[in-house]
């Protein structure tokens, strides 16, 4: 399945985003949707995750109570809100997918990625 992304941007310190992710073809019926980020000579690291089909969710604590992962089921889309940015939430985002109900907080554990928007916070 190809992931296309939208929504970010540049925003300024306390201000919010909200990124979308939505399939090529095919719904996310049976998947498991993630949001990983990547900042400028970082590690790739995950940032919240949903389960499609029963809705459970999953967040890094550094995004916990700012970021909310949610689905569209008419679009067939993920968003992420992102509330409160912070300088350090800069970073490339990437949507990540994998089929099965096992929520893996690791770039491997994926099969599927976009091809990253980047979000940029000034303070």
């Amino acid at each position: 399945v190809q992931l296309v992304e939208s929504g970010g941007g540049l925003v300024q310190a306390g201000g919010s985003l909200r990124l979308s992710c939505a399939p090529s073809r095919r719904t996310f019926t049976n998947y498991v949707i993630a949001w990983f980020r990547q900042a400028p000579g970082e590690e790739r690291e995950f940032v919240a995750a949903i389960n499609w089909s029963v809705g459970s969710t999953y967040y890094a604590d550094s995004v916990k109570g700012r970021f909310t992962i949610s689905r569209d089921n008419d679009k067939s889309t993920v968003n992420l809100q992102m509330n409160s940015l912070k300088s350090e939430d800069t970073a490339v985002y990437y949507c990540a997918a994998k089929i099965g109900s096992y929520t893996a907080t690791y770039p491997g554990g994926y099969d599927y990625w976009g091809q990253g928007t980047q979000v940029t916070v000034s303070s």
